[in-house]
């Protein structure tokens, strides 16, 4: 095995000894991952094929209980529009990872993606998003309609949004100004110093704690710094429960820095940043992409102002986080994290720090 500060691609270094006895003698694995955006839809793909089968023998780091912890702060799009007109929670990301975990046929799972292209009220609607409208309508409970909506979509695990309270994200920016809103902070050419949710501290479901409570390995990230990770751990009680949490907390760190949430920043001064806002340390372990992009993914990105996330492993392990350095891209229209190779890497760690072998 290469120097703990530099693991050999897809190698897993060995786990501090508490990170051991946490999820030691377990033989398949209860998996948490919490964040938003495509990064958490994306990374359920590659998690979902793991999976146990109703009725199948349990195998080495196979996932028995899998829960997705989804934000739910989005206010542009479709579902900002249902937000505002039926004053109910943003479905959007929901429901990107209810169709990232189903098993259900080809064309119920395009038709949850479809969205409306024509004129008139529908246009730019998602009819994943209007049916998740329609069972909220029915059931008067956005939870329940989540629930119901992926029993329909068969999913291989559990979806539940980060708080059923409506909240609002503001940020304070690096000129002291305070931006209220996702659209308009995404929007805000100044750079992001605080995150906080209004009102403060939103009640969680109680099935999310229970799910942190009872996880082997509790993933966060890859998402946008701000407005797909930090939000979901200032509800309340989600950062004390992964500051406590029995199981092997992983942070997935992004691959590309983004306009106003991480544009200069390192990978060790993400997980600094979302430590300033849980005021205790929760990760255990960090993936961290070092392979290198093509001169054309360099110059698209460059256009933009954004540029690969400096994997400085040597800071992210002063900070008592492991690192698992690696190739996590993939390189297409969009540079998107390769589910298979995160989803791996992840339940490695799950085995070899359970000793499942």
């Amino acid at each position: 095995m290469n120097s703990p500060h530099h693991p050999a691609d897809g190698e897993v270094a060995a786990a501090p000894l508490s990170s051991v006895e946490r999820v030691a003698g377990a033989r398949t694995l209860r998996v948490v991952a919490l964040g938003g955006g495509t990064g958490l839809s994306t990374l359920l793909r590659g998690l979902r094929r793991h999976v146990l089968a109703p009725g199948s023998d349990p195998g080495p780091a196979q996932i028995t209980d899998l829960a997705a912890v989804v934000t739910v702060t989005d206010d542009g799009g479709s579902s900002g529009r249902l937000r505002s007109g039926f004053n109910m929670l943003p479905p959007g990301d929901l429901r990107n990872c209810m169709v990232a975990l189903s098993e259900e046929e080809d064309l119920l799972v395009k038709l949850f993606s479809h969205r409306f292209r024509g004129g008139g009220d529908l246009k730019g609607h998602n009819l994943g998003n209007l049916f998740v409208a329609a069972l909220t309508e029915v059931t008067g409970d956005f939870a329940l309609a989540i629930q119901l909506a992926s029993k329909i979509l068969a999913t291989r695990g559990s979806i539940y949004p980060a708080t059923t309270a409506n909240t609002t994200l503001v940020a304070r920016m690096d000129d002291g100004s305070e931006v209220r809103g996702e659209t308009k902070i995404t929007a805000s050419k100044r750079r992001i110093v605080e995150l906080t949710l209004d009102p403060p501290d939103p009640v969680p479901l109680p099935e999310t704690l229970h799910a942190i409570g009872q996880a082997d390995l509790i993933t966060v990230g890859p998402g946008s710094l701000y407005t797909s990770l930090v939000t979901n751990l200032l509800v309340e009680g989600v950062a004390s429960a992964l500051a406590g949490a029995r199981g092997l907390r992983v942070y997935i760190c992004n691959l590309m820095t983004q306009a106003n949430e991480s544009l200069g920043l390192t990978a060790s001064e993400h997980i600094e940043r979302i430590y300033d806002h849980t005021r205790a340390p929760i990760f255990d372990y960090a993936i961290v992409n070092t392979a290198p992009f093509s001169a054309e993914t360099l110059a698209r990105y460059a256009a933009e102002g954004a540029s690969p996330i400096v994997p400085d492993i040597e800071r992210i392990e002063a900070l008592g986080v492991r690192c698992i350095a690696g190739n996590f891209a993939s390189e297409e229209s969009v540079v998107r994290h390769a589910a298979g190779r995160v989803a791996d890497a992840v339940l490695e760690l799950g085995r070899t720090t359970s000793n499942l072998s």
